[in-house]
């Protein structure tokens, strides 16, 4: 089966970015695909390379970094709600006459066409979050 899913809440301030990760990590292991997850509202949050909790808590941006390079799971941020929240990468930073980026390795930036494909091109679209 293949599986789309939609993270809408922050890192840290919810438990949706841990919950969508775990749930991806134990489809994947049971067969599925997970072709795509979308990161909108403050979910974009979980994408900031900047981040840097306590040593011994869990590093949530880390861990889908990680499940994109070995899974090639492919990690969509919703370019308006990144925009909003500070979130850039190196050509929208230089778009907007930023002087610096802070998105993470493995995740890219792009519109709401990419969750509406996503939707389309799944059996299922699982959303964690409000």
């Amino acid at each position: 089966m293949k599986i789309g899913v939609l993270v809408s809440e922050g890192p840290y301030t919810h438990q949706a970015a841990d919950s969508a990760y775990k749930f991806v990590t134990a489809a994947l292991a049971a067969g599925h695909e997970v072709p795509r997850v979308f990161f909108y509202h403050d979910g974009v949050n979980v994408a900031t390379r900047l981040s840097v909790p306590p040593q011994d808590e869990r590093h949530i941006q880390r861990n889908w970094t990680a499940l994109a390079k070995d899974h090639g799971v492919d990690l969509v941020v919703c370019i308006a709600a990144a925009q909003r929240r500070g979130m850039l990468d190196e050509n929208e930073a230089t778009r907007q006459g930023k002087d610096a980026n802070n998105l993470a390795e493995g995740f890219r930036i792009s519109g709401l066409g990419q969750l509406i494909e996503m939707g389309i091109q799944t059996d299922r679209l699982v959303t964690f979050g409000d």
